[in-house]
Protein backbone atom coordinates (compact mmCIF):
# COMPACT_ATOMS: atom_id res chain seq x y z
CA UNK A 1 0.00 0.00 0.00
CA UNK A 2 1.50 3.18 -1.54
CA UNK A 3 -1.20 5.70 -0.19
CA UNK A 4 -3.35 5.95 2.94
CA UNK A 5 -6.69 3.32 2.85
CA UNK A 6 -8.98 6.58 3.29
CA UNK A 7 -7.51 8.48 0.14
CA UNK A 8 -7.20 5.12 -1.89
CA UNK A 9 -11.48 4.96 -0.77
CA UNK A 10 -11.64 8.53 -1.78
CA UNK A 11 -9.79 7.89 -5.62
CA UNK A 12 -12.68 4.74 -6.09
CA UNK A 13 -15.23 7.40 -6.24
CA UNK A 14 -13.65 10.38 -7.64
CA UNK A 15 -16.34 13.22 -8.40
CA UNK A 16 -18.42 13.09 -11.12
CA UNK A 17 -17.50 16.34 -12.46
CA UNK A 18 -13.80 15.61 -12.75
CA UNK A 19 -14.64 12.57 -14.25
CA UNK A 20 -16.91 14.35 -17.03
CA UNK A 21 -13.94 16.72 -17.56
CA UNK A 22 -11.28 13.96 -18.43
CA UNK A 23 -13.52 12.22 -20.66
CA UNK A 24 -14.44 15.19 -22.14
CA UNK A 25 -10.41 15.92 -22.56
CA UNK A 26 -10.67 12.47 -24.67
CA UNK A 27 -13.39 13.30 -26.59
CA UNK A 28 -12.02 16.66 -27.68
CA UNK A 29 -8.82 14.66 -29.05
CA UNK A 30 -10.75 12.25 -30.80
CA UNK A 31 -13.20 14.44 -32.42
CA UNK A 32 -11.90 18.36 -32.17
CA UNK A 33 -12.73 20.80 -29.55
CA UNK A 34 -15.04 22.27 -31.75
CA UNK A 35 -16.96 19.76 -31.91
CA UNK A 36 -17.56 18.84 -28.03
CA UNK A 37 -20.56 20.57 -26.37
CA UNK A 38 -18.45 20.41 -22.82
CA UNK A 39 -21.16 21.90 -19.82
CA UNK A 40 -19.11 19.47 -17.49
CA UNK A 41 -16.93 21.96 -15.40
CA UNK A 42 -18.37 25.07 -13.81
CA UNK A 43 -15.27 27.56 -15.19
CA UNK A 44 -15.84 31.38 -15.50
CA UNK A 45 -15.55 31.64 -19.08
CA UNK A 46 -15.85 35.29 -18.97
CA UNK A 47 -12.98 37.84 -18.45
CA UNK A 48 -11.96 39.65 -15.28
CA UNK A 49 -13.50 42.89 -15.46
CA UNK A 50 -11.23 45.72 -16.45
CA UNK A 51 -10.56 47.46 -13.57
CA UNK A 52 -9.13 44.13 -11.77
CA UNK A 53 -6.49 44.55 -15.03
CA UNK A 54 -5.81 47.72 -13.85
CA UNK A 55 -6.19 47.49 -10.03
CA UNK A 56 -3.02 45.24 -10.47
CA UNK A 57 -0.96 47.35 -13.17
CA UNK A 58 -1.14 49.54 -9.95
CA UNK A 59 -0.38 47.42 -6.94
CA UNK A 60 2.82 46.35 -9.67
CA UNK A 61 3.70 49.80 -10.56
CA UNK A 62 3.49 50.57 -6.82
CA UNK A 63 6.65 48.12 -6.45
CA UNK A 64 4.58 44.92 -5.16
CA UNK A 65 2.45 47.72 -3.43
CA UNK A 66 3.18 45.75 0.51
CA UNK A 67 5.92 43.46 -0.92
CA UNK A 68 5.36 39.71 -1.03
CA UNK A 69 5.79 38.56 2.49
CA UNK A 70 4.22 37.68 5.42
CA UNK A 71 1.61 39.42 7.07
CA UNK A 72 -1.02 38.76 9.74
CA UNK A 73 -2.22 35.17 10.12
CA UNK A 74 -5.98 36.26 9.06
CA UNK A 75 -4.76 38.66 6.10
CA UNK A 76 -3.77 42.70 5.78
CA UNK A 77 -5.79 44.32 8.69
CA UNK A 78 -6.59 47.00 5.51
CA UNK A 79 -7.66 44.31 3.02
CA UNK A 80 -10.32 42.94 5.69
CA UNK A 81 -11.47 46.28 6.97
CA UNK A 82 -12.34 46.93 2.96
CA UNK A 83 -13.64 43.71 3.10
CA UNK A 84 -15.61 44.13 6.10
CA UNK A 85 -16.94 47.59 5.38
CA UNK A 86 -18.69 46.33 2.25
CA UNK A 87 -20.15 43.58 4.34
CA UNK A 88 -21.82 45.93 6.65
CA UNK A 89 -23.92 46.91 4.14
CA UNK A 90 -24.71 43.81 2.38
CA UNK A 91 -25.84 42.30 5.57
CA UNK A 92 -27.28 44.94 7.68
CA UNK A 93 -24.14 44.21 10.51
CA UNK A 94 -21.59 46.34 12.56
CA UNK A 95 -18.69 44.25 10.91
CA UNK A 96 -15.18 45.17 11.68
CA UNK A 97 -11.99 43.63 10.02
CA UNK A 98 -11.67 41.50 13.68
CA UNK A 99 -14.37 39.58 12.11
CA UNK A 100 -12.79 38.78 8.49
CA UNK A 101 -10.49 36.10 7.39
CA UNK A 102 -8.81 36.20 4.58
CA UNK A 103 -8.37 32.82 2.45
CA UNK A 104 -7.78 30.55 0.10
CA UNK A 105 -10.71 30.74 -2.02
CA UNK A 106 -13.91 29.56 -0.55
CA UNK A 107 -13.02 25.69 -0.72
CA UNK A 108 -10.18 27.08 1.83
CA UNK A 109 -12.20 28.72 4.05
CA UNK A 110 -14.83 25.72 4.80
CA UNK A 111 -11.59 24.00 5.47
CA UNK A 112 -10.51 26.33 8.18
CA UNK A 113 -14.05 26.31 9.47
CA UNK A 114 -14.11 22.99 9.79
CA UNK A 115 -10.66 22.25 11.22
CA UNK A 116 -11.74 24.76 14.27
CA UNK A 117 -15.30 23.50 14.90
CA UNK A 118 -15.17 20.00 14.49
CA UNK A 119 -14.68 16.94 16.63
CA UNK A 120 -14.71 13.60 15.46
CA UNK A 121 -17.53 12.25 14.59
CA UNK A 122 -19.59 15.88 14.88
CA UNK A 123 -21.88 16.05 11.95
CA UNK A 124 -22.58 18.92 9.40
CA UNK A 125 -26.04 18.98 8.12
CA UNK A 126 -26.55 20.15 4.38
CA UNK A 127 -29.65 20.24 2.00
CA UNK A 128 -29.34 17.75 -1.34
CA UNK A 129 -28.16 18.44 -4.01
CA UNK A 130 -25.39 19.60 -2.76
CA UNK A 131 -21.60 20.35 -3.96
CA UNK A 132 -19.44 17.16 -4.59
CA UNK A 133 -16.73 18.58 -1.69
CA UNK A 134 -18.64 19.36 0.99
CA UNK A 135 -18.42 15.56 2.10
CA UNK A 136 -14.61 15.41 1.58
CA UNK A 137 -13.98 18.77 3.33
CA UNK A 138 -15.81 17.09 6.30
CA UNK A 139 -14.20 14.56 6.07
CA UNK A 140 -11.02 15.85 6.20
CA UNK A 141 -11.22 16.98 9.63
CA UNK A 142 -12.92 14.00 11.57
CA UNK A 143 -16.96 15.34 10.81
CA UNK A 144 -19.79 13.53 8.57
CA UNK A 145 -21.88 15.00 6.21
CA UNK A 146 -25.66 14.66 6.61
CA UNK A 147 -27.66 15.84 3.91
CA UNK A 148 -31.55 16.66 3.82
CA UNK A 149 -33.19 16.28 0.73
CA UNK A 150 -34.64 19.62 -0.56
CA UNK A 151 -38.18 20.24 -1.56
CA UNK A 152 -39.39 19.73 -5.60
CA UNK A 153 -38.73 23.75 -5.99
CA UNK A 154 -35.21 23.44 -4.55
CA UNK A 155 -36.09 25.55 -1.59
CA UNK A 156 -35.05 23.95 1.76
CA UNK A 157 -37.19 21.52 3.82
CA UNK A 158 -37.30 23.00 7.63
CA UNK A 159 -38.59 20.49 9.12
CA UNK A 160 -36.29 17.45 7.10
CA UNK A 161 -33.57 20.05 8.61
CA UNK A 162 -35.12 20.11 12.30
CA UNK A 163 -35.57 15.80 12.06
CA UNK A 164 -31.67 15.13 10.84
CA UNK A 165 -30.52 17.31 14.00
CA UNK A 166 -28.88 15.46 16.92
CA UNK A 167 -26.40 15.62 19.97
CA UNK A 168 -23.98 15.68 17.88
CA UNK A 169 -24.89 18.65 14.77
CA UNK A 170 -22.02 21.39 15.25
CA UNK A 171 -23.37 22.76 12.09
CA UNK A 172 -26.05 23.73 8.63
CA UNK A 173 -23.65 24.62 5.60
CA UNK A 174 -26.06 25.83 3.19
CA UNK A 175 -25.25 26.96 -0.23
CA UNK A 176 -27.21 29.97 -2.25
CA UNK A 177 -27.29 30.80 -4.89
CA UNK A 178 -27.07 26.78 -4.84
CA UNK A 179 -24.33 24.61 -7.06
CA UNK A 180 -25.78 22.78 -8.72
CA UNK A 181 -29.69 24.04 -8.53
CA UNK A 182 -29.16 27.90 -8.85
CA UNK A 183 -31.57 28.16 -6.44
CA UNK A 184 -31.50 30.84 -3.76
CA UNK A 185 -32.84 30.55 -0.08
CA UNK A 186 -35.20 33.40 0.86
CA UNK A 187 -35.91 36.05 3.74
CA UNK A 188 -38.75 33.29 4.88
CA UNK A 189 -36.92 30.61 4.59
CA UNK A 190 -33.41 32.19 6.37
CA UNK A 191 -35.69 33.28 9.31
CA UNK A 192 -37.45 29.57 9.93
CA UNK A 193 -34.00 28.15 9.75
CA UNK A 194 -32.58 30.93 12.17
CA UNK A 195 -35.65 30.16 14.69
CA UNK A 196 -35.16 25.96 13.98
CA UNK A 197 -31.57 26.29 15.08
CA UNK A 198 -32.18 28.88 18.06
CA UNK A 199 -34.67 26.28 19.22
CA UNK A 200 -32.21 23.30 18.71
CA UNK A 201 -29.35 24.93 20.26
CA UNK A 202 -30.97 26.11 23.50
CA UNK A 203 -32.53 22.47 23.66
CA UNK A 204 -29.17 20.80 23.14
CA UNK A 205 -27.82 23.12 25.30
CA UNK A 206 -24.95 23.57 22.55
CA UNK A 207 -23.88 26.05 19.69
CA UNK A 208 -24.49 25.10 16.22
CA UNK A 209 -22.98 26.96 13.23
CA UNK A 210 -24.68 28.20 10.39
CA UNK A 211 -22.43 28.39 7.73
CA UNK A 212 -23.29 30.13 4.55
CA UNK A 213 -21.30 29.22 1.76
CA UNK A 214 -21.53 32.46 -1.21
CA UNK A 215 -19.57 32.20 -4.17
CA UNK A 216 -22.20 33.02 -6.60
CA UNK A 217 -24.12 35.64 -4.51
CA UNK A 218 -23.18 38.08 -7.94
CA UNK A 219 -24.66 35.85 -10.14
CA UNK A 220 -28.07 37.08 -10.30
CA UNK A 221 -30.96 37.14 -12.47
CA UNK A 222 -34.05 38.85 -12.99
CA UNK A 223 -34.31 41.26 -10.07
CA UNK A 224 -33.47 38.65 -7.94
CA UNK A 225 -31.99 39.20 -4.62
CA UNK A 226 -29.69 36.93 -2.16
CA UNK A 227 -30.43 37.84 2.07
CA UNK A 228 -27.82 38.18 4.48
CA UNK A 229 -27.99 34.97 7.02
CA UNK A 230 -26.92 37.29 9.72
CA UNK A 231 -30.14 39.15 10.60
CA UNK A 232 -31.46 35.41 11.36
CA UNK A 233 -29.20 33.56 13.60
CA UNK A 234 -26.26 34.77 15.99
CA UNK A 235 -23.83 32.25 15.49
CA UNK A 236 -23.45 32.11 11.61
CA UNK A 237 -20.73 32.74 9.29
CA UNK A 238 -20.29 33.31 5.39
CA UNK A 239 -17.18 31.89 3.50
CA UNK A 240 -17.05 33.32 -0.40
CA UNK A 241 -14.46 33.68 -2.62
CA UNK A 242 -14.07 36.12 -5.81
CA UNK A 243 -13.67 33.13 -8.45
CA UNK A 244 -17.33 33.41 -10.01
CA UNK A 245 -17.87 37.43 -10.03
CA UNK A 246 -13.90 38.10 -10.93
CA UNK A 247 -13.74 35.18 -13.17
CA UNK A 248 -10.48 35.01 -10.95
CA UNK A 249 -11.15 31.33 -9.99
CA UNK A 250 -6.97 30.24 -10.34
CA UNK A 251 -5.75 33.22 -7.84
CA UNK A 252 -7.82 31.29 -4.92
CA UNK A 253 -8.64 34.35 -2.79
CA UNK A 254 -11.50 34.36 -0.30
CA UNK A 255 -12.66 35.05 2.71
CA UNK A 256 -14.44 33.89 6.31
CA UNK A 257 -16.96 36.22 8.00
CA UNK A 258 -18.12 36.02 11.16
CA UNK A 259 -21.66 38.01 12.93
CA UNK A 260 -20.65 40.27 14.94
CA UNK A 261 -23.03 39.11 17.31
CA UNK A 262 -21.96 35.57 17.61
CA UNK A 263 -21.92 33.83 21.07
CA UNK A 264 -18.59 32.02 20.82
CA UNK A 265 -16.78 34.89 18.49
CA UNK A 266 -13.25 34.85 20.52
CA UNK A 267 -12.97 31.50 20.60
CA UNK A 268 -13.98 31.10 17.25
CA UNK A 269 -12.00 34.04 15.63
CA UNK A 270 -8.95 32.39 17.51
CA UNK A 271 -9.40 29.08 16.45
CA UNK A 272 -9.94 29.99 12.73
CA UNK A 273 -6.80 31.86 12.57
CA UNK A 274 -4.77 29.03 14.31
CA UNK A 275 -5.98 26.51 11.70
CA UNK A 276 -5.41 29.05 8.55
CA UNK A 277 -1.74 28.93 9.77
CA UNK A 278 -1.66 25.41 10.90
CA UNK A 279 -3.25 24.07 7.56
CA UNK A 280 -0.61 25.57 5.24
CA UNK A 281 -2.93 28.68 3.80
CA UNK A 282 -1.15 30.78 5.54
CA UNK A 283 -1.48 33.15 3.97
CA UNK A 284 -4.10 33.99 1.41
CA UNK A 285 -2.32 35.57 -1.59
CA UNK A 286 -0.41 38.64 -1.20
CA UNK A 287 -0.92 40.33 -4.28
CA UNK A 288 -4.73 38.77 -4.45
CA UNK A 289 -5.32 40.41 -1.36
CA UNK A 290 -4.24 44.35 -2.36
CA UNK A 291 -6.27 43.59 -5.58
CA UNK A 292 -9.65 42.67 -3.61
CA UNK A 293 -9.54 45.29 -1.42
CA UNK A 294 -10.00 47.58 -4.17
CA UNK A 295 -12.71 45.58 -6.11
CA UNK A 296 -15.42 45.56 -3.17
CA UNK A 297 -18.84 45.27 -5.10
CA UNK A 298 -17.17 44.99 -8.59
CA UNK A 299 -18.19 42.20 -11.39
CA UNK A 300 -18.11 40.70 -14.51
CA UNK A 301 -21.11 41.41 -16.87
CA UNK A 302 -23.61 39.34 -15.53
CA UNK A 303 -26.07 39.52 -18.68
CA UNK A 304 -23.42 37.29 -20.61
CA UNK A 305 -24.49 34.42 -18.21
CA UNK A 306 -28.33 35.70 -18.09
CA UNK A 307 -28.43 35.17 -21.93
CA UNK A 308 -26.63 32.13 -21.62
CA UNK A 309 -29.35 31.19 -19.15
CA UNK A 310 -32.22 31.96 -21.36
CA UNK A 311 -31.11 29.94 -24.63
CA UNK A 312 -30.62 27.21 -22.59
CA UNK A 313 -33.87 26.76 -21.30
CA UNK A 314 -35.46 28.20 -24.02
CA UNK A 315 -33.98 25.25 -26.27
CA UNK A 316 -34.64 22.60 -23.90
CA UNK A 317 -38.32 23.77 -23.03
CA UNK A 318 -38.96 23.57 -26.51
CA UNK A 319 -37.63 19.76 -26.41
CA UNK A 320 -39.96 18.60 -24.03
CA UNK A 321 -37.24 18.75 -20.68
CA UNK A 322 -38.38 19.57 -17.30
CA UNK A 323 -36.67 22.38 -14.67
CA UNK A 324 -36.88 24.87 -12.64
CA UNK A 325 -35.38 28.20 -14.12
CA UNK A 326 -32.68 29.09 -11.80
CA UNK A 327 -32.69 32.91 -10.41
CA UNK A 328 -28.73 32.24 -10.01
CA UNK A 329 -25.62 30.70 -10.40
CA UNK A 330 -24.35 29.13 -13.78
CA UNK A 331 -26.26 26.29 -13.86
CA UNK A 332 -29.25 24.52 -14.86
CA UNK A 333 -30.73 21.08 -13.04
CA UNK A 334 -33.28 19.36 -15.26
CA UNK A 335 -35.32 16.28 -14.48
CA UNK A 336 -33.61 13.52 -16.68
CA UNK A 337 -36.80 11.85 -18.93
CA UNK A 338 -35.95 8.30 -17.43
CA UNK A 339 -34.67 7.56 -13.79
CA UNK A 340 -31.17 6.50 -14.40
CA UNK A 341 -29.26 10.07 -14.07
CA UNK A 342 -26.29 8.08 -15.15
CA UNK A 343 -27.05 6.11 -18.40
CA UNK A 344 -29.33 9.19 -19.43
CA UNK A 345 -25.36 11.44 -19.28
CA UNK A 346 -23.76 8.59 -21.51
CA UNK A 347 -26.68 8.81 -23.99
CA UNK A 348 -25.51 12.46 -24.35
CA UNK A 349 -22.34 11.55 -24.49
CA UNK A 350 -22.56 9.88 -27.25
CA UNK A 351 -23.77 13.08 -29.26
CA UNK A 352 -20.45 14.76 -27.89
CA UNK A 353 -22.85 16.93 -25.02
CA UNK A 354 -20.99 16.48 -21.93
CA UNK A 355 -23.23 16.70 -18.42
CA UNK A 356 -22.89 16.12 -15.01
CA UNK A 357 -25.34 13.31 -13.60
CA UNK A 358 -27.62 14.68 -10.42
CA UNK A 359 -26.21 11.47 -8.47
CA UNK A 360 -23.04 12.91 -7.99
CA UNK A 361 -24.92 15.91 -6.13
CA UNK A 362 -27.02 14.10 -3.89
CA UNK A 363 -30.15 14.79 -6.32
CA UNK A 364 -30.42 11.81 -8.72
CA UNK A 365 -33.00 11.89 -11.38
CA UNK A 366 -31.64 15.25 -12.44
CA UNK A 367 -28.19 16.55 -14.43
CA UNK A 368 -26.62 19.66 -14.60
CA UNK A 369 -25.50 21.71 -17.63
CA UNK A 370 -22.88 24.30 -16.49
CA UNK A 371 -23.59 27.39 -19.09
CA UNK A 372 -20.61 29.29 -18.36
CA UNK A 373 -19.68 28.65 -22.14
CA UNK A 374 -19.66 30.05 -25.26
CA UNK A 375 -23.12 30.74 -26.86
CA UNK A 376 -22.26 28.82 -29.76
CA UNK A 377 -21.28 25.72 -27.45
CA UNK A 378 -25.36 26.28 -26.22
CA UNK A 379 -26.96 26.42 -29.71
CA UNK A 380 -24.31 23.66 -31.37
CA UNK A 381 -25.82 21.28 -28.51
CA UNK A 382 -29.26 21.42 -28.82
CA UNK A 383 -29.78 19.11 -31.58
CA UNK A 384 -28.15 16.72 -29.42
CA UNK A 385 -30.43 17.30 -26.39
CA UNK A 386 -33.44 16.84 -28.70
CA UNK A 387 -32.26 13.48 -30.07
CA UNK A 388 -31.79 12.03 -27.19
CA UNK A 389 -35.21 13.48 -25.75
CA UNK A 390 -36.80 11.57 -28.73
CA UNK A 391 -34.85 8.28 -28.23
CA UNK A 392 -35.42 8.34 -24.73
CA UNK A 393 -39.47 8.43 -25.21
CA UNK A 394 -39.00 5.10 -27.43
CA UNK A 395 -37.99 3.44 -24.67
Amino acid sequence: MTISKKVEAILSKSSWIRKMFEEGAMLKAAHGPENVYDFSLGNPNLPPPEKFQTTLLDIIGARGGKGHGYMPNTGYPDVRKSVADYLSGEQGADISEDHVIMTCGAAGGLNVIFKAILDPEDEVITPAPFFVEYGFYADNHGGQLVTVPVKEDFSLDIQGIANAVTGKTKAVLINSPNNPTGCIYGKDSLAALGSLLDEKAKELKKTIYLVSDEPYRKIIYDDAGVPGIFPFYKDSMIVASYSKDLSISGERIGFIAVNPEGTTNDALLSGMALANRILGFVNAPALMQQAVSNLQGVSVDISFYKRNRDILCDGLAASGYEFTKPPGAFYLFPKTPIPDDVKFVQELQKELILTVPGSGFGGPGHFRIAFCVEEKVITGAMPGFKRVMEKMKEL
